[in-house]
């Protein structure tokens, strides 16, 4: 059995990202958010465009009032006014200014602005109260970025502020990541989709529903393949559909060492290389971690071989192990370069931790901000792997290392940040 941080090492190097020759497409700015940028982007554009003015108040020259105050003002010529989207024909000369609005062109001849707080006008003259410093409130041309430089790097999530300096450099069309491609499916004879009446026995296939939904929020594409029964043919079966269209594979249940569990049996006789049996966690220690053989290019969806993922049956187990193992590994095949990695952090407890100390633990619930700083509060009733009831409305695990028993109220402890946090 290995440890998590064992396991962990394991997986990630097996990930192979998205290809950025193979494994893209074009999109529209308007539909590029959350996408993974798979080319850097320049821009012809400087930023700003042009000198501009970065306050309300008048365009000088900084020779003409650099011993200006309110005993003895400057007095200027206000020759014109300067919107923003305006370009100035006329020169600032000696004597001279422009009333000037924040984002306008900086006329020619001047080098400063002067803020109007500090200028008292009447009719044609402004009278210059205090003496600015040299090009102050300017904007200069390309100070920001010069035009045919990189502006944006591959292999980042386009949030907003990555689209709104896109739209603003004039990026109507962007070549990024496709999604990864993840086929789900679960096992048991005992399970029964939402829509159908429960029979003595049964249970309602909730990984199902919930893997597909974490899986949406990584970013990638679920391919639902439906409940399989603990039939070998059958399992076989959609596990050489799942290969011939997926990048990872995940199947909820059959990975323990029951008479009915067959996926890693099917697995061997795939000629799948299993890299991990189980895991020390609680809940999550059945993980079944295999990858195949290469195929031929023409049946594949991408150069790399499926990673597949054969999860734990008990619901809150089967999220606790995406959360801890999968969800980095769809983030790494993205293509984001950084940044995939579970977020830890140590925050204070608010409640009593406990474990047996034997594998290392994970306990659901939620972080609260209390004065200032990061409290977990443990989510009421049992902690079962079993218990799906009491997951909802958590955002945060708290982790007890292996040989950790106890963890005490306002005592320091490690929680894993959710995707939903």
């Amino acid at each position: 059995m290995l440890s998590v941080s064992d396991a962990e090492a394991i997986i990630l190097n097996l990930v192979q990202p998205l290809d950025e020759r193979r494994d893209t497409e074009v999109v529209d700015l308007l539909t590029a958010d959350s996408r993974i940028l798979a080319t850097p982007v320049t821009s012809p554009l400087d930023f700003p465009h042009w000198d501009n003015s970065a306050m309300d108040g008048y365009a000088v020259r900084y020779e003409d009032v650099q011993h200006s105050s309110a005993e003895q003002p400057v007095i200027l010529e206000i020759i014109e006014d300067i919107p923003a989207g305006y370009q100035s024909k006329s020169t600032i000369q000696p004597g001279q200014a422009a009333r000037i609005f924040t984002g306008a062109v900086i006329p020619a001849g001047a080098d400063t602005v002067v803020m109007q707080e500090k200028t008292r006008r009447q009719e044609n003259r402004v009278f210059i109260l205090d003496t600015p410093k040299p090009q102050e409130f300017v904007r200069h041309k390309a100070s920001f970025y010069q035009a045919g430089t990189q502006l944006l790097p591959a292999g980042i999530k386009l949030n907003s502020p990555e689209i709104a300096v896109l739209a603003a450099a004039q990026c109507p069309q962007l070549s990024v990541y496709r999604r990864p491609r993840v086929a789900i499916f679960s096992t048991g004879d005992e399970l029964v989709t939402v829509d159908q009446p429960l029979q003595a026995g049964q249970i309602v296939d909730s990984n199902q529903y919930a893997i597909a939904a974490l899986v949406k929020e990584s970013g990638a594409e679920p391919l639902i393949l439906g409940i399989v029964k603990d039939d070998p043919a059958a399992l076989e079966k959609v596990i050489t559909d799942a290969i011939a269209i997926a990048d990872i594979i995940l199947s909820s249940g059959g990975v323990s060492v029951g008479d009915y569990d067959y996926v890693d049996k099917i697995l061997e006789s795939l000629r799948a290389k299993i890299h991990i049996r189980a895991v020390e966690m609680r809940p999550g220690k059945p993980l079944t971690v295999a990858t195949f053989p290469s195929r031929d290019a023409i049946n594949r969806v991408s150069t790399n071989s499926p990673l597949y993922f054969g999860l734990p049956g008990n619901p809150a187990a089967v999220l606790v192990t995406f959360w801890r193992f999968v969800l980095p590994a769809i983030r790494k095949l993205s293509g984001i370069t950084e940044g995939w990695e579970p977020v830890f952090l140590k925050v204070r407890s608010h409640d009593e931790l406990r474990s047996d100390g034997k594998r290392e633990t994970y306990l659901w619930g939620k972080l609260h901000l209390i004065d200032g700083i990061y409290e977990f509060h443990k989510a009421g009733g049992s902690h079962s792997s079993g218990n799906l009831i009491n997951l909802a409305q958590t955002n945060a695990l708290a982790v007890l290392p292996m040989g950790k028993t106890l963890i005490s109220p306002q005592e320091e402890v490690q929680v894993l940040q959710l995707a939903n946090g």
